[in-house]
């Protein structure tokens, strides 16, 4: 089931986004102050391209840089992103069938304003450890 609402996805918003997300990394990447947070974005625009299946989840052992980081990071790409979930949230929602696709959006947003200390795993083991 969640590879057939993973392709549904990818067709109607996650490419997008998944472009969005890798167009903010490269800009990002430019400078060597900003190869974290490219990176974060390249994790997080995979995340976005195929998200059924998988999950967020904190990270305890993320301290202050990564407090600091996700500040610099809402300034910098999270503003725009979460912009992007917003409107294609909204857009998916005016259809009965975008509606599930249209919350999944919306719950994309949280981790696009702060990315950092965050770990993506997927559902059927949300709580693991490394």
């Amino acid at each position: 089931m969640k590879t057939i609402l993973n392709v549904i996805w990818l067709v109607l918003s996650g490419f997008w986004l998944f472009l969005g997300y890798l167009f903010a990394g490269v800009l990002l990447c430019i400078t060597i102050i900003g190869i974290p947070f490219g990176i974060a974005s390249f994790r997080i625009g995979v995340y976005a391209l195929w998200p059924f299946g998988y999950t967020t989840v904190e990270r305890r052992d993320a301290g202050a840089p990564s407090c600091i980081g996700n500040v610099l990071w809402l300034v910098l790409a999270g503003w725009w992103l979460a912009i992007a979930h917003i409107v294609t949230g909204i857009a998916l929602c005016v259809t009965v069938i975008g509606i599930p696709f249209g919350i999944a959006n919306f719950k994309l947003i949280p981790v696009s304003l702060l990315p950092l200390g965050r770990e993506i795993v997927p559902t059927n083991q949300p709580f693991a450890t490394r």
